[in-house]
């Protein structure tokens, strides 16, 4: 496959999930990569993560869907509690049915071994080189390359720019430089041994226990030897998007009134980690000329739908689809993939923003909540999602 302006590679901003993901992308596409990663080396900070059927299908395209499957557990089922008083607002099972319904599985996983077998596959392919330590500073492009140069002056010049360089994308600030959505809640993550967690909450599933204000989940990690616990909370202080260590008394200080089974999860945690959350406005426009944008950088979201990192899969394996019709013309293909991303993403970035209403509801919305999915067969609860885990490589291409 002859790859436009071969002699060049690709330049992908960031060594992320997102980053690797369109490396890989690129690969597939005939291309070589370089990856300019800030942080001194490449890995993945955080806990848990969710990964829907559509993550599989995307993983599977990228080459990679045995080694994330092989690091994955498998869950039952998806279960809503209120805090407060236990009642189950919500059950959606994802055993067989599920799985025949929509192709894959529904599974939680280490953040850090979804990167990791990213990485792998990435390794593997010989054709993708890493520069750690390495900030994109100015972005310069003509016809048939773009130059970006880091925060020490030197100059990299590529056939085309992917910036997946994450939340705080540089390269999103270099053109378009639009603010953050700071939303004022704070999220607090940890990961628990088995022996430590409570055997009454040791359940395979994606377990969320809503309250007002507030939320807690809880699943299983690494063949059940870990458990992921977050809890989110609507902060009383001015926040400054970013993460930091969090304090065990500030997180107990906000969980009052709540039943004491979901409480003893936010007793368990010896050390947590403490994000404030932000997302952004979805904008209609994010590839320019020869530079797009792919992941966090492209449309950051906050949790509440659990398909952040699902999405940077989804568009790097986008993002190669619409480079092969287009026959790697990346002015064309950046086009297609913009068309094919912006209203799937959006809808991400906004229904998560509803979810998190719905979740931390209070009062009368509460009762309304719980009263939301009474009654609701499996199959209806599939139908509903039917537009998010129904992606897969065959339907990913916008239609012209």
């Amino acid at each position: 496959m002859s790859a436009e302006n071969g002699s060049l590679p690709v330049i992908v901003a960031g060594g992320g999930i997102g980053g690797l993901a369109a490396a890989l992308a690129l690969v597939r596409q005939g291309f070589h990569v370089k990856v300019l990663e800030q942080a001194p080396e490449i890995g993945e900070i955080g806990a848990g993560i969710q990964l829907g059927p559509n993550a599989f299908h995307a993983f599977d395209a990228l080459g990679v869907g045995e080694k994330a499957r092989s690091r994955s557990v498998f869950t039952d089922e998806m279960v809503m509690h209120d805090a407060i008083d236990e009642y189950l607002v919500g059950r959606i099972p994802t055993g067989e049915a599920f799985r025949q319904r929509f192709g894959n599985p529904y599974a939680v996983i280490h953040r850090a071994d979804v990167h990791l077998s990213l990485l792998e596959g990435a390794q593997e392919t010989g054709k993708v080189e890493f520069q750690t330590s390495t900030r994109v500073e100015k972005i310069e492009q003509d016809e048939t390359s773009v130059t970006v140069y880091d925060q020490n002056g030197k100059a990299h010049k590529g056939s085309a720019l992917i910036g997946g360089d994450g939340v705080k994308s540089v390269v999103r600030e270099l053109y378009v430089n639009d603010p953050a959505r700071v939303t004022g809640h704070v999220v607090y993550r940890a990961v628990i041994d088995k022996k430590d967690f409570p055997e009454n909450l040791q359940w395979n599933a994606a377990s969320i226990w809503v309250g007002p204000n507030c939320h807690l989940v809880h699943y299983p990690l690494r063949g059940g030897e870990q458990y992921n616990v977050v809890v989110t909370f609507h902060s009383r202080n001015k926040e400054q998007w970013g993460v930091t260590d969090g304090s065990r008394e500030e997180v107990q200080s906000y969980f009052q009134g709540i039943c004491p089974k979901a409480r003893q999860l936010i007793d368990l945690p010896k050390t947590w980690r403490r994000w404030a959350t932000a997302d952004r406005e979805p904008i209609g426009q994010w590839s320019f000329g020869r530079a797009t944008l792919l992941g966090d950088a492209a449309h950051p979201t906050t949790q509440y739908l659990a398909q952040g990192a699902c999405m940077a899969i989804e568009d790097a394996v986008t993002l190669g689809e619409a480079l092969r019709v287009n026959k790697n013309d990346f002015v064309k293909a950046f086009d297609l993939y913009q068309r094919s991303r912006i209203a799937r993403t959006a809808r991400i970035v906004l229904s998560a923003r509803e979810m998190g209403r719905i979740y931390h509801a209070k009062g009368v919305e509460r009762l309304i909540r719980n009263d939301l999915w009474k009654g609701r067969t499996p199959e209806r609860f599939y139908d509903a999602m039917e537009w998010l885990y129904g992606w897969n490589v065959n339907n990913c291409l916008a239609k012209d």
